[in-house]
């Protein structure tokens, strides 16, 4: 009891920890050692919280991605993917996903000495010793030949792995993992709101009604979700800084270049040079060096705007459904408004029908009357008469008011 209390005042937490190596553990971490470890401030981490809600973020920092996207609440660093354990399934599929990207990723990644053997002049064949065009004897092929192979070292140092780097891959795993649940999501109520859209035309019920309420709801939810995400992928995808932030093994590759920019200085102060413009080319390696240091943003803009593109998709075919309730949801009014108007007329029939009735009743009325009149003595057939003229005038007086109605458009007969 008193270690659960300790651990609970110090906010120590069972992370979920995903090496390089692509080996996954279970490790208690505090707050402030998780800060220490990846460099990021309290405010990041309370994005992290499961029991608080944030929009979904990508944030880069110094040291470390933090990620919240749907149910991925991730901190990425150049050597390990750190999450708060759970045995949602859906947290499960995501670190067996990720665990084969970086399998994948190890199994494919190119020796930097192999690389090196095979990018002298693209064929290799510039590190053979033993070739006459070696041997020859000309000074100056040699410095060629040197200059390039220091490019070449150069280049490797700058560019880093042939493979994606490890953060990206664990984005790319935590962008394929919030898209597949959304397009999950999506796909679901596609399923059922289509069906009971197209069965609420055909039959408008209360219970008909009642699901498409619920249809609409979890729509409005989803889209918001979706849109979230989308925004996050937009605004990563116009600030060129925020993208180069997140080049974190990139971050550690910078070190290694400059060790190798400090070599080449050396190797270049040996050498006696009087000529000015061989100072000129020196100066402008420099600069390529420099600015071959900067992160190439490319790659990472690639692997963003595919999954903008995925969830743009997704977005669209829930803008397709939102149309499609609304155009059921104008077509259902329409429909209303006709049974309203066919009400109506019926309501004006009636009407009319009811003062016809009463202008028999009154004629009737007035021969009710216990008052002696010279129709009384008159034969049986003038009774007839009077009865069959008084219905007649009554029908007679109803045509006449439909006739009026339907020159005037109030009632379509």
């Amino acid at each position: 009891m008193t270690t659960k209390l300790k651990k609970g005042m110090i906010g120590v937490k069972a992370w979920l920890v995903i090496s390089k190596s692509g080996q996954s553990f279970v490790e208690e971490v505090g707050k402030h050692s998780i800060m220490k470890r990846t460099g990021l401030p309290a405010r990041d981490l309370r994005a992290l919280d499961p029991v608080l809600s944030y929009p979904s973020s990508i944030l880069g920092r110094e040291r470390a991605i933090v990620v919240n996207l749907e149910h991925i609440r991730a901190i990425i660093t150049a050597t390990e993917v750190l999450m708060i354990n759970s045995n949602n399934p859906l947290i499960v599929q995501f670190v067996e996903d990720l665990q084969h990207r970086i399998a994948y990723g190890n199994a494919t990644a190119t020796p930097p000495q192999q690389a090196v053997a095979h990018d002298g002049n693209g064929s290799g064949d510039s590190a053979d010793m033993t070739s006459p065009a070696y041997n020859s004897g000309d000074v100056k092929s040699k410095e060629i030949t040197g200059e390039n192979e220091n490019s070449t070292m150069n280049d490797l140092v700058a560019a880093g792995p042939k493979v994606l780097p490890f953060e990206f891959r664990a984005i790319e795993a935590c962008l394929e993992s919030a898209c597949r649940c959304l397009e999950s999501e999506t796909q679901k109520l596609e399923e059922e709101a289509y069906p009971a859209l197209d069965e609420l035309t055909s039959n408008i019920s209360t219970l008909n009604l009642e699901r498409v309420r619920t249809i609409k709801s979890r729509l409005v939810a989803i889209s918001g979700r979706v849109q979230k995400v989308r925004d996050e992928l937009e605004h990563l995808l116009d600030d060129d800084n925020d993208m180069a932030e997140m080049y974190l093994t990139e971050k550690l590759f910078a070190y290694a270049a400059d060790q190798t920019s400090s070599i080449e200085e050396v190797y270049d102060g040996e050498q006696e040079v009087d000529d000015a413009s061989v100072d000129d080319s020196k100066s402008r390696d420099d600069s390529e060096i420099y600015t071959s240091s900067k992160p190439n943003i490319e790659e990472l803009e690639m692997l963003l705007e595919a999954y903008f593109a995925q969830i743009d998709g997704t977005l669209q075919k829930l803008s397709h459904m939102r149309d499609y309730v609304d155009d059921t949801e104008d077509f259902i009014n329409i429909m209303l408004d006709d049974k309203q108007n066919q009400l109506l007329q019926m309501g004006v029939m009636l009407g009319a029908s009811n003062m016809i009735i009463n202008a028999g009743i009154v004629v009737v009325g007035l021969f009710g009357m216990n008052i002696h009149t010279a129709i009384f003595d008159g034969k049986p057939i003038q009774f007839l008469e009077t009865v069959i003229g008084a219905c007649g005038g009554c029908v007679a007086l109803f045509l006449v008011v439909l006739g009026w109605g339907k020159k005037k458009n109030i009632l379509a007969i």
